[in-house]
């Protein structure tokens, strides 16, 4: 299983490969992303992708409790991260960013039993609901995705 949650989730083209490459596999590759965010930009291009991922198994859900600022994941309950780098070029490159990994069985259930509470509070996001959005969405999504390593 890879579980992320992550407020500002526009990943390069070897993260994307990766997660649908593990989805292809059979792993339950999940995602929380906020329903509401602080940078709408942010939000359209993060959902510019939406169709690919969950054309390939990948599960959608945006959290819709609060504007989502979590950053974190884990890897079959054994591999965590917590902090605050986001799954964007930003953070990789220019940000200064900190996260804490840890390799931890004990950690990473209580992280996969934040994750599951989370989803009790996020709503899953379909391919068929997703295909009902309007062309100005279509629009903003690909026209955000293009500047997508300006934010």
């Amino acid at each position: 299983s890879i579980f992320i949650t992550n407020a500002y989730f526009i990943p390069d083209a070897r993260i994307y490969r990766s997660l649908v490459k593990a989805a292809a596999r059979g792993v339950n590759v999940s995602l929380i992303l906020p329903g509401e965010s602080d940078i709408p930009i942010v939000k359209y291009a993060s959902r510019y992708l939406y169709k690919r991922y969950l054309k390939n198994g990948i599960r959608i859900f945006e959290y819709g409790e609060s504007v989502l600022h979590a950053k974190t994941a884990v890897v079959d309950g054994i591999w965590s991260t917590v902090g605050s780098s986001n799954l964007d070029r930003r953070s990789f490159r220019k940000n200064l960013e900190v996260n804490v990994v840890a390799l931890d069985q004990d950690f990473g259930e209580k992280m996969e039993k934040v994750f599951t509470e989370d989803l009790k509070k996020s709503s899953e996001v379909t391919l068929e609901n997703f295909s009902r959005r309007s062309a100005v969405e279509f629009f903003l999504e690909w026209l955000c995705y293009r500047f997508r390593n300006v934010f």
